[in-house]
């Protein structure tokens, strides 16, 4: 018994040793195992000599009426037990005492198993039991073997289980040992389409190395941790090249022994080939959806293609557009017809670096041979095509553009609004077999999506292009050089180019030798955006021009906005408005006279390197109105450097937080201080725009000034008194001469002599009159009357009204500035007297 119990006990043997008793001929019990013993709760002893069939406690049940309901009738009520067990026994148990071996040959002689209920040695307790019997050879006598109901129940369930499971042919089973060795399956050629699978097989022997290793780790997994593993989906292929590749969901699960013991592994096997197959093509159309149209850029939408196309669909892929696409332009009528226009925009290989032998992104194309495939294209057809096929069409060409290890093909062409813009080009390498005519559907709804953003993005390059186009019509040079400054703006669009929107900058030379700085921002992007910014530096190159004070000229064009804002459709109104900052600057005194409308407060850097943020009033938005704006006055030294810049410096990465401004000013300081060219100095300052592109317009104006040597300006003051007149030519006459001017003293103490006349009689006194010297000679009279002057041509018998005639033909040019006492009115001379060269105006 116990070298039995020992042979039952190893890992490969699942099952508890059952209860054995050995009966005679007589059906008493001639021999007990201890398995009886613990199932009864009687000892050999207790039972040795007695008939079996008194440890029933009710008839027997044929195997067959051990289902649910006769369990519930085995395990019944009192009554049944009692009625079945005898009423009284005999004191002596042997065999002449009680001699009924046609009582107990019924009762055991069910060969193929039975149910009883036997007696137990504690009152009121029964056991529940499978009984089978053999007769033993010989002796007469018979075996009896006796498993607890329940277990019984759970072997017969058991092999009903797997005889069903192995006897079915949709799910693949294997039972694995300890080894991972293959003792039992129901996997046949059949089954899968691939190599048989028998019992003493590895998983290598019909999966190649490295997928059989994988599975065999996820195998292992499970063998030492006990934890199942449900629907894990696997790639595989057969061992054998150029067969099938299948897509496997795994069950697995560990098998144990009676004693709890790892025995080996049960796995189940589905085909879900066509099911992952489904479902990835629905992903990438997904995915094709989700991606394709997020940017406006070809090149980027390109690129997304090729993404999603490997490695589902193709191992290489390229894209290739016609060329005018690529800058805005329509695609031609013919694809690929003639000379090849035809650009590679975006590559991708999954078989690692792009073969240098390959005509390479950003390259164009050879001109293709004619061919049936290439008018296949023409007509919106994708082709499908083998290796031999795309060489012999391609000829010399082929070692460009055919693959080394590539043996299938499928060209599908972008086609969007009647016309082909390019195509997609998919090879495969490492996927076995052709493309079928789903996956050419798909990758043509792919193709489909993709032309339409492709052509989305040209439209929109177009537009962008024009917008461009206008802006830099719009705006000035970059770069100034003047008495006043020298100044360099640098302007960078939004998001690397692709929002175009109304940032302006200006430098515009004002009379006296000084110069207007400007720079805005109008609110939006587009050619909305621009339009507007034109009219408004315009506008704004119109009031410079009147010399009215800074906070006079934003008051002006708050106007002009509201205007404008009046104009546009009711659903604009509310986004048509501006920023900007006006500043005046004058080399001679070396004050600047600022007003802000919105904008960050400019930089001013010392020509020491010392930087501060200048405190003007930033007064509201143009376009809000309400309030009025105010001018600020400063002195800047020669060789300072001043900033104005637009709020979009502030998106970018250096100085997007809150203390950007400051971070701002430092740098400016920073570079400013190596003493470098302003383009150098505003490059360091943007940081060549190499990160992330700024969500709005970027602009910088820097500015570096100057002031008018002190021996270039004399100034007189002079009451009024019409005898102040020869004084103030006399004064004027010598300085000249003091300037090694005297070739234009004639016209200079002309223009003088009227405009001091004119001051004295029409405005009173005190009189100013300057001299300041530079590429021309410049006469200012200052007088405190606000009375326009007015420019007349007097009559024949006239007396007077020809004083500014005369200085407008003596003059290259003239005006009036007021300020806020009085007026100054200025003319340029050009230090070649024009008057001595061809007489004096004619009187």
């Amino acid at each position: 018994m116990d070298e039995h119990a020992d042979v039952m006990g190893e890992p490969g043997f699942c099952l508890p040793a059952p209860a054995v008793a050995v009966l005679d001929g007589h059906g008493r019990i001639m021999e007990w195992s201890a398995e009886a013993e613990r199932l009864v709760g009687m000892t050999f002893a207790e039972v040795e000599g007695r008939p079996f069939a008194d440890l029933l406690t009710a008839p027997p049940v044929r195997a067959a009426d051990t289902g649910p309901e006769a369990r519930a009738e085995g395990t019944g009520s009192k009554a049944r037990s009692v009625h079945t067990r005898p009423e009284a026994r005999s004191a002596d148990t042997g065999p002449a005492a009680d001699p009924r071996p046609e009582s107990a040959e019924p009762a055991v002689s069910g060969a193929h198993g039975t149910r009883a209920v036997l007696a137990r040695s504690a009152p009121g307790k029964e056991a529940d039991v499978f009984l089978w019997s053999s007769p033993l050879a010989g002796s007469g006598g018979r075996l009896v073997l006796l498993v607890p109901l329940s277990q019984a129940l759970g072997w017969g369930h058991g092999f009903s289980f797997l005889n069903a499971v192995f006897g079915q042919e949709l799910v693949g089973m294997a039972f694995h040992d300890t080894d991972l060795t293959v003792v039992r399956t129901n996997i046949t050629p059949e089954m899968f389409g691939g190599p048989p699978l028998t019992p003493g097989d590895r998983l290598d022997a019909v999966l190649r190395v490295d997928d059989a290793a994988a599975v065999e780790v996820l195998l292992r997994q499970v063998l030492k941790t006990g934890t199942p593993i449900f629907g894990h989906e696997s790639q595989m292929r057969s061992r054998k090249p150029g067969e099938r590749e299948w897509t496997l969901s795994l069950n697995v699960m560990r098998m144990e022994n009676a004693r709890g013991e790892p025995a080996g592994l049960m796995v189940s096997v589905v085909d879900v080939t066509e099911q992952s197959r489904i479902r990835r093509h629905r992903d990438l159309l997904h995915r094709s959806a989700s991606r394709l149209g997020m940017s406006l850029d070809i090149t980027r939408t390109a690129h997304a293609l090729t993404d999603i196309v490997t490695p589902d669909l193709a191992n290489i892929v390229t894209v290739d557009l016609s060329e005018p696409i690529l800058s805005g332009g329509e695609p031609p009528q013919v694809f690929g017809g003639g000379e090849s226009d035809l650009v590679r925009v975006a590559v991708a290989s999954t078989d690692g670096p792009w073969p240098p032998e390959l005509l390479q992104a950003d390259a164009v194309y050879p001109a293709l041979p004619p061919s049936p495939e290439l008018r296949q294209l023409q007509k919106n057809r994708s082709v499908r095509l083998t290796r031999d096929k795309v060489i012999h069409a391609l000829g010399e060409m082929a070692p460009l553009l055919v693959p080394p290890d590539a043996h299938d093909l499928v060209v599908t062409p972008l086609h969007a609004r009647g016309r082909v813009l390019g195509s997609i080009t998919a090879w495969r390498t490492r996927q076995p077999g052709p493309f079928d005519d789903t996956e050419m559907e798909l990758l043509a709804e792919i193709g489909s999506r993709a032309a339409l953003a492709i052509d989305n993005a040209r439209r929109y390059a177009r537009e962008h292009r024009t917008a461009m186009t206008l802006q830099q019509r719009l705006l000035p040079w970059a770069t100034t050089d003047t008495p006043a400054a020298e100044t360099t703006a640098l302007y960078r669009p939004s998001h690397g180019g692709h929002g175009i929107s109304g940032d302006w900058f200006d430098a515009i030379p004002l009379p006296s030798l000084r110069v207007a700085l400007v720079v805005g921002d109008v609110i939006g992007h587009g050619l909305i955006a621009s339009a507007t910014m034109g009219r408004l530096r315009t506008a704004i190159q119109t009031f410079a021009d009147l010399e009215l004070d800074p906070a006079e000229v934003l008051t002006h064009v708050d106007d002009l906005v509201h205007r404008l804002a009046a104009e546009a459709p009711p659903a604009m109104r509310d986004v048509v408005g501006a920023t900007c900052l006006y500043a005046v600057y004058d080399p001679v005194t070396g004050r600047c006279t600022l007003a802000s409308a919105g904008q960050p407060p400019p930089v001013l850097v010392g020509p020491e390197g010392t930087a501060r943020l200048i405190d003007v009033d930033a007064g509201p938005p143009l376009g809000v109105g309400g309030v009025p704006y105010e001018s600020s006055t400063m002195e800047i030294e020669a060789g300072s450097v001043l900033a104005l810049y637009t709020d979009g410096i502030l998106g970018l990465e250096p100085y997007a937080d809150g203390d950007g401004i400051r971070r701002l000013r430092d740098e400016i300081a920073v570079q400013t201080r190596s003493h470098r060219a302003l383009d150098d100095i505003g490059q360091a300052v943007l940081g060549d725009v190499h990160g992330e592109p700024s969500r709005d317009d970027v602009t910088l104006l820097l500015s570096r000034m100057r002031r008018l040597p002190k021996d270039s300006m004399r100034s007189w003051a002079f009451p009024a008194d019409l005898n102040a007149v020869s004084e103030a030519r006399a004064v004027a006459g010598h300085q000249l001469t003091a300037w090694k001017l005297a070739g234009v003293a004639f016209t200079t103490e002309l223009v003088v002599s009227e405009l001091v006349t004119n001051a004295i009689r029409y405005a009173g006194g005190p009189v100013e009159l300057r001299l300041i010297r530079d590429q021309t000679l410049i006469c200012e009279v200052t007088d405190p009357s606000n009375t326009q002057p007015r420019l007349v041509r007097a009559g024949d018998t006239d007396e007077g009204g020809r004083g500014l005639f005369i200085v407008a033909q003596c003059t290259t040019r003239w005006g009036c500035r007021y300020g806020r006492r009085g007026k100054t009115i200025w003319a340029e001379l050009p230090l070649v007297d024009r008057v001595t060269a061809t007489g004096p105006p004619a009187s």
